[in-house]
């Protein structure tokens, strides 16, 4: 298992076997997540589009189920404002 130390400037040197393995060149970005106590570096894509892929996830279920239940609510707002109207 390869370690990194860390300098008294908090940086840190990504092993040159891992830069090889991932095509890492100078300037290239990582994104930096904690996850259950440990630190996940990983490349950055390039497109901002890939970096937000995947974003909230999960947060809404079923993508299709939650797209319908805001068509039923938006119909249902439709039909109370023109009973209000009177239509």
């Amino acid at each position: 298992m390869l370690s990194v130390k860390i300098s008294t400037k908090h940086q840190i040197v990504v092993p040159s076997a891992v830069r090889r393995e991932l095509h890492l060149e100078p300037g290239d970005r990582l994104t930096v997540e904690v996850r259950e106590g440990e630190i996940v570096l990983r490349p950055r894509p390039e497109k901002a589009s890939e970096r937000l892929r995947g974003l909230g996830k999960g947060l809404y279920g079923d993508p299709v189920e939650y797209v319908r239940r805001l068509r039923d609510e938006w119909e249902d707002r439709r039909r109370e404002r023109d009973a209000l109207v009177g239509r």
